[in-house]
Order: structure tokens, then sequence, then C-alpha cells
């Protein structure tokens, strides 16, 4: 059973153990809970869900490889990594694909990455604590 995290979101994806491999590396969680349709990963700052599309919605979804960045998504989730550096070494073996350069915002420094199914994600390292 898992505890309820801080925050939280749901991830759908074609192939489920590739995009639960892909975040679970990249973010550092742990697998706590998990079945044919979902997987549950969890970390001290918050708890994603990686969902199987069910196969009827499935149909007429493709995914290329290298993956290519869904400019049309409606959000972009952004996630705390210890080094942009090792994030972007484990966003490229894990399947997923940098999107861009690394640039500055106020007490972090920023990449954009897609994972293996082209989902937009920004990755931040804190330069400075936050306060």
């Amino acid at each position: 059973m898992s505890t309820i995290a801080p925050t939280g979101f749901v991830i759908y994806a074609l192939e489920l153990h590739t995009v639960s491999r892909f975040y679970a590396r990249l973010l550092l969680a742990k697998i706590t809970e998990a079945d044919a349709k979902h997987q549950v990963l969890a970390w001290d700052d918050g708890q994603l869900v990686i969902h199987a599309i069910p196969a009827e919605f499935a149909k007429g979804i493709r995914v290329d490889s290298p993956p290519v960045p869904r400019q049309e998504q409606a959000i972009k989730p952004w996630f705390k990594v210890n080094h942009l550096l090792d994030a972007r070494w484990t966003t490229e073996f894990c399947g997923g694909k940098v999107c861009g350069e690394v640039w500055l915002g106020p007490g972090y420094k920023a990449l954009d990455v897609c994972d293996p199914e082209g989902n937009v994600l920004q990755l931040r390292e804190h330069t400075t604590d936050p306060k």
C-alpha cells in the first residue's frame, strides 16, 4: 500500500514498462505498486502513476524512435534533479531525448527533455537553496 504523496500525477503510456523504467531511473523513484495496467513510482517529492493506454484507445497512436517531442501537449511537468548532467545522460540512456540546451532560471538550471513516448518535461537543478 502506498502512502499519500504531497503531489503527483498520471502519465498514460503505450509501453508501460519502458516509460515506467525511464521515470524511475530519472527521478530515482521506487516502484511501490505494479500490475498489468499501472506502475506507481514514489520519491520524496511526489508520486507518479504510469497507466497503460487501453488497447481500444492505443490503435492509431504511433511512437517514433528516437521519440519526437509532442509539441501539442497541454501540460509540461517539471522535476527537481540532483545533477542535470547525470539526468541528461539518463534521459538518453533510457530512450528519451534532450530537447534543447540548459538555461538559467531564478535559483535553478533547467533542461527540457522528452520521455520515450515524446511527452515533454523539464528537469531542474537547484543552484541556490529555496527560501
